[in-house]
């Protein structure tokens, strides 16, 4: 990738189980010590449009950096942090930004799209960059990085959102301060990160000054989800979910369950990007492409279940945005998800915008996010409409 390596991981790593052998360290506080630990920094280039036009004014990097698993090992993530050029009165803030849905390949990635400018996300993070503040945008695991991406895997989803702000504030020339105000954005699968990231915060990064996470179209609920897709031309969005999940937890054994046409159409499209996915599964169903009613196996639930959010209240308030005409993600999963949060005390602003598909969700909330967390970087008492 022609990055300069900072930090060997390998060799950390080994020094690490040495010490916790010795005693001498525990091995949790040794795999928080290394979230965040910058690997490797490249200066780069963004561009909104293809052919090298319109370049982004921002200081951008490529880095690599620690974060940690779903199942809790160590690590190595990819991703871009920019920086704007412009000066900034006080503590930059920064953001996390947390990306949708972009495939499974690693040419989908954001840190290569955007250096490409075929990432129309960019323009969404532009409004973040126009306030001045620094954006940290995460690939998560396996999306740029060996092996496969562990996509809809909501706690490593958060992990790395959250370690790369930790890591923003490490790259050598950011001029970003580990003790800047945070916030977090993201939509659909970034909503699902952002919203993961909320609940992981106060235990996994205590140490971020979170002020405020604004997540838009969140699948609170994958299993609804996957139900609502079957048989649309989005189930690419369910097979997708299934590949990541799989990779995540090697438990689940998706390839026994799957027939020789699904084998072969799901390895087809493990390198592939959204539209591509869309493409070669639009119309499938789940019962036609597996031998058994994989949603309804012990180990699928029990992960399933897991990967629901609403269970754990953020501690930071929380903008909650959802289309009323989402063909994807039902806004009823949003509307649930709010009051889980609100009856365990979490402050929220539950919004339910006008907008009659699930992208027209992101252009129309993402405007009024960056507005919410102005006001909460300014300091501004936090307004909730928890029933």
């Amino acid at each position: 990738m022609g990055f300069r390596v900072r930090v060997s991981m390998a060799f950390t790593s080994i020094a690490i189980l040495v010490l916790s052998a010795l005693g001498l360290v525990a091995p949790t506080a040794a795999t928080a010590a290394m979230a965040g630990d910058v690997l490797a920094a490249q200066r780069v280039t963004v561009y909104l449009v293809p052919g090298q036009l319109l370049k982004v004014p921002v200081n951008a990097w490529k880095i690599l950096y620690h974060s940690t698993s779903a199942t809790g090992t160590a690590n190595q993530v990819s991703g871009l942090l920019l920086v704007p050029k412009a000066g900034y009165s006080g503590t930059r803030p920064i953001i996390g930004y947390a990306i949708g849905t972009h495939g499974l390949g690693d040419q989908c990635a954001p840190s290569n799209q955007m250096q490409a400018g075929t990432d129309p996300e960019l323009a969404l993070v532009s409004l973040l960059l126009a306030r001045g503040w620094a954006v940290a945008v995460t690939d998560y695991e396996g999306l740029g990085t060996p092996g496969d991406h562990t996509y809809m895997a909501g706690v490593s989803q958060g992990r790395a959102v959250l370690d790369s702000i930790r890591a923003a504030a490490r790259v050598p020339g950011s001029g970003l301060s580990a003790g800047a105000p945070v916030g977090i954005v993201g939509y659909s699968q970034g909503g699902s990160s952002a919203a993961w990231a909320a609940q992981l915060q106060p235990a996994y990064a205590p140490d971020l000054k979170l002020r405020g996470v604004a997540a838009g179209g969140v699948p609170a609920d994958l299993r609804q989800v996957a139900e609502n897709v079957d048989g649309t031309d989005n189930f690419g969005l369910a097979a997708a979910a299934g590949i990541g999940l799989d990779a995540a937890y090697p438990e689940l054994r998706l390839d026994d369950y799957l027939t020789p046409e699904a084998t072969e159409l799901f390895d087809d499209v493990r390198d592939d990007c959204l539209s591509a996915i869309n493409e070669k599964t639009a119309g499938r169903r789940l019962a036609d492409l597996t031998t058994a009613n994989v949603l309804a196996l012990p180990a699928w639930q029990a992960r399933l279940a897991e990967t629901r959010i609403g269970g754990i209240a953020p501690r930071a308030p929380i903008y909650l945005f959802h289309a009323k005409g989402d063909e994807i993600i039902p806004a009823s999963v949003g509307d649930t998800l709010r009051r889980e949060w609100c009856a365990q005390g979490a402050r929220v602003l539950w919004t339910k915008l006008p907008a009659p598909s699930h992208v027209l969700g992101a252009v129309g909330g993402t405007p009024l996010a960056v507005q919410w967390l102005a006001h909460r970087f300014a300091g501004l008492p936090t307004l909730s409409n928890c029933p």
